[in-house]
């Protein structure tokens, strides 16, 4: 799934206006207008696909099985998503919208963050519509990324015709920032942290590379991030019920407790499912800098929990289901070191 948040995606660089920005308010009179209407999902509401997704997620919550079953409520979306072949029902402003900024050279775009509104739950058998309006377009904003503006769309879901819920969706339409302004020196990390407990630094990437989008930290993760600059992957346990989870969330799946604490995994994990991304090439997102396939995999931690990572270590196509996996950090750039998995062909 794409990884969405807010829009400290950019790293909290202040944000700058432009008073005299004429293609703002060309852009500004698309608020309000139509993005999509009279939408329709593919398929109604379905057992299949919310085992899929609470297996993914590794979400074991009872009321999403059984015969009285409901979709979990962060499945809103996937109801109206129109897959590879997408939707003819998209209203003409939004391709209009983006069409002045690809003219003038915004070309490029991160989602930054999603909020989602539910009113009512979601059930097998339930028939989905839609509709979507461009909510608002933000002044000219300077980020680490480059220089754009934030989109928000608003998407009104129904479910028989009965309000089910509001979906939110920002994103952040830029020019890419000067290959080298952005960047900062490169790292140079000689703490004691960086080779405690036997975890290795791998992919350390000098001046002028490609920068990854900024992973999105904000008060229910930020715990997670910490954990990470000082080497440790951190789970959440349940303070209720102790039933550990990952991603980190403010409360438990399994009993709705707000009372957790933490336990450190071992690094120890296989490689439950993967993808290998071809498309778009883009030279951050491999560790050689190359800009060639790389494998992206749902690991199985040795606690029990799945967690989403790159794998490193092995050729992509060598990659396979149940190969075990270590944890490493990887540092990115200056600023950035993610949690990463090496691979044995053995």
């Amino acid at each position: 799934m794409p990884h969405v948040g807010d829009v400290r995606n950019v790293r909290d660089v202040p944000h700058v206006g432009d008073a005299g920005d004429e293609l703002y308010e060309r852009l500004r009179a698309y608020e309000g207008r139509a993005a999509a209407i009279a939408g329709s999902g593919k398929d109604p509401v379905n057992e299949p696909m919310i085992r899929h997704w609470c297996e993914a997620m590794g979400d074991t919550n009872a009321a999403y099985t059984g015969p009285d079953a409901v979709a979990p409520p962060a499945m809103l979306q996937a109801w109206t998503m129109g897959g590879l072949s997408g939707h003819t029902d998209r209203g003409e402003a939004y391709d209009e919208l983006f069409g002045l900024l690809d003219a003038a050279g915004y070309v490029s775009v991160v989602a930054t963050d999603c909020e989602q509104e539910y009113l009512r739950p979601l059930r097998p058998g339930d028939r989905i519509t839609f509709d979507a309006v461009i909510e608002a377009v933000s002044e000219r904003k300077t980020t680490k990324l480059g220089t754009g503006y934030f989109i928000t769309t608003r998407m009104d879901v129904r479910a028989q015709d009965e309000p089910a819920g509001t979906h939110r969706f920002r994103i952040l339409k830029y020019r890419p920032a000067v290959k080298g302004k952005a960047a900062g020196p490169a790292a140079t990390d000689k703490s004691p942290a960086a080779t405690d407990k036997g975890t290795a630094r791998s992919g350390e990437r000098g001046p002028g590379r490609s920068l990854r989008p900024r992973p999105v930290i904000n008060r229910d993760n930020a715990g997670f991030w910490q954990g990470i600059s000082a080497h440790q992957l951190l789970i959440q346990r349940c303070g209720a019920c102790e039933t550990l989870r990952f991603p980190w969330l403010p409360g438990c799946n399994a009993c709705g407790s707000s009372e957790w604490e933490t336990v450190e995994a071992s690094g120890e994990g296989t490689v439950f499912s993967y993808v290998v991304m071809h498309h778009p090439p883009f030279p951050a997102f491999s560790t050689s800098g190359d800009a060639g396939p790389y494998a992206v995999a749902l690991v199985e931690l040795a606690e029990g929990v799945r967690m989403i990572s790159n794998v490193v270590g092995v050729p992509y196509d060598k990659v396979r289901v149940g190969m075990p996996v270590r944890l490493e950090f990887l540092r990115t750039d200056a600023e950035l070191e993610l949690p990463v998995f090496r691979g044995s062909e053995g």
